[in-house]
């Protein structure tokens, strides 16, 4: 009997052995085609117990169940639902169109799988041993399942279309030739992409890849000891919220389910760089409790990343950077000692609207974070923090800021512009203390008046001139345009003549700062 005609008439083909023919019949019948021996042990795809010929069928027949198939029993649907088998040769389904169901559990490939440009309306592969994925281009109209499997040579879903969700879970991916571990570049996933417990030993992938609803790497684990990058997404836009988070360990929870209490948890760790650069995020970008692991050439680089709210709450990088150049985000959540110390932080052009600290964050340690970001002095995440600050209310928190800014612009002047910004400092906060020139003021007015009382103080003019009143007089120098009927009766002479120009500047100097700081006080109102 030939291929054609078994497949035509639902016959079985002559050639098929007792595994295939039980695999064929279950097949029409649209039931589980189970082979597993009830050994743990031995069923294990991923041991080292040997499957023999009586759990073994060929790829080849495979592919001819699933593109040209028997026809389904009377009352039955077609489907291809295997457990515990073990499939020989190349499952190739390249450019094929997958009709019936398909399930695979718990079964061996001794070569890889094969699926560029094949369509599917669902595939499901869970717990599976896989030397390589090659699934380029693929389309599904509903789920792509790997949960559990192993793959030994990487995963290729490069412009994949994932209708709905793409599940990864618990899912363990060594590299390939290139050293990529998942390539999934400009990959399309209608709904979720769940990764979580993901286990990914080489560079994951990810450039310009679009996510419907949530990317979820709870609890997953990127190496990368053999390039620069263990996470490279790029250009990612994630509809809702990108989870580098913790996982439940052991339980059965829903994704993304809070680990009910005494679950042991497992954290986002990535070792090797992090590349999201670019990436738009419609919720959130979430990092609590991640952890990562760097080299000095190494960083997180979330350069131009545009997201609603970004949670920094992660275990500080111990070497390496953090880069948000050109991020934008509404709200700033974040830790005090999630972030690196000075040299290896970088916020140039980095734009959020709220902060909202989790735990203590002090005015100090926020303005040693914008220290550490700023190697040379650069006056804008000065003037960002200050601008956020006021509006959230706290302007006197605001004004610190700025006084920070002018300290540190002070470094990078020369040694005359240096001494000037001292005096300021010293004397007035550079403006942003008005009521300390406002004492500086009371003060010279009072020793100013207990010094003209002792001096010489002969009228201009012989006629008519007001009683000479030395804390008048000294008030009238220190006040400038107005005008107290003193200054303009009585001649000085020596030093005491140095002493009134010295009064006049420095009134104006001090008068200046007041109506300045009052101003801006003002305007703030």
């Amino acid at each position: 009997m030939t291929e054609g005609a078994g497949s035509r008439d639902g016959d079985l083909p002559d050639d098929l052995t007792a595994a295939e023919a039980g695999m064929w019949q279950a097949f029409r019948n649209g039931t589980v085609y189970d082979l597993s021996s009830g050994d743990s042990v031995v069923d294990d795809p991923h041991g080292g117990h040997p499957w023999g010929p009586e759990r073994t069928v060929r790829a080849r027949i495979v592919c001819w169940l699933l593109l040209d198939g028997p026809p389904a029993l009377a009352g039955r649907v077609s489907s291809l639902k295997l457990t515990g088998v073990q499939i020989s040769g190349t499952l190739d389904l390249a450019g094929g169109t997958v009709v019936p169901y398909l399930e695979m559990k718990g079964c061996r490939f001794e070569r890889e799988i094969l699926l560029p440009e094949a369509r599917f309306t669902t595939a499901r592969f869970v717990d599976c041993s896989v030397p390589r994925l090659e699934a380029a281009r693929v389309h599904t109209e509903g789920d792509l399942h790997l949960p559990r499997c192993r793959f030994h040579n990487g995963v290729r879903l490069t412009d994949a279309h994932i209708g709905t969700d793409l599940l990864m879970n618990q899912a363990i991916v060594y590299r390939d030739r290139s050293g990529r571990s998942i390539a999934a570049d400009g990959m399309t996933v209608g709904q979720d992409l769940q990764a979580e417990l993901l286990e990914s030993h080489g560079e994951l992938s990810l450039r310009s890849a679009t996510i419907g609803v949530s990317l979820s790497l709870r609890g997953a684990r990127l190496t990368n000891p053999y390039t620069r990058l263990a996470l490279n997404a790029p250009q990612l836009t994630v509809e809702r919220t990108l989870y580098l988070t913790p996982a439940g360990v052991g339980a059965s929870m829903l994704s993304g389910a809070t680990p009910a209490r005494g679950t042991r948890i497992q954290r986002f760790e990535c070792q090797g760089g992090v590349r999201l650069d670019d990436g738009r995020f419609g919720d959130a970008v979430d990092l609590e409790r991640a952890r990562f692991t760097f080299t000095e050439d190494q960083e997180l680089s979330l350069r131009r990343v545009q997201a609603p709210e970004l949670r920094f709450l992660g275990e500080k990088p111990q070497r390496g950077k953090v880069v948000l150049s050109g991020a934008r985000v509404g709200n700033l959540v974040d830790r005090a000692s999630a972030w690196p110390g000075p040299g290896s932080l970088h916020m140039g052009g980095f734009v959020y609207e709220n902060l909202v600290p989790h735990g203590p964050f002090p005015l100090a340690e926020r303005l040693e974070w914008v220290a550490a970001a700023t190697a040379e002095y650069n006056p804008e995440p000065y003037e960002r923090l200050a601008a956020v600050l006021r509006a959230g209310g706290e302007d006197e928190d605001a004004r610190e800021v700025l006084l920070a800014k002018q300290r540190r612009r002070r470094e990078s002047l020369p040694l005359a512009a240096k001494l000037w910004g001292y005096v300021q400092d010293w004397t007035v906060a550079y403006g942003y203390r008005p009521g300390r020139a406002a004492v500086w003021m009371a003060v010279l007015w009072a020793a100013s008046s207990m010094a003209f009382a002792h001096a010489s103080h002969p009228p201009l003019k012989g006629g008519d001139h007001p009683v000479w009143n030395p804390a008048l007089f000294a008030l009238d120098l220190l006040l400038p345009v107005i005008d107290l009927g003193q200054v303009g009766f009585w001649q000085l002479r020596g030093g005491w003549q140095w002493l009134a120009a010295a009064m006049v500047l420095l009134g104006w100097i001090l008068a200046t700062t007041v109506a300045a700081g009052a101003t801006r006080t003002l305007r703030r109102s």
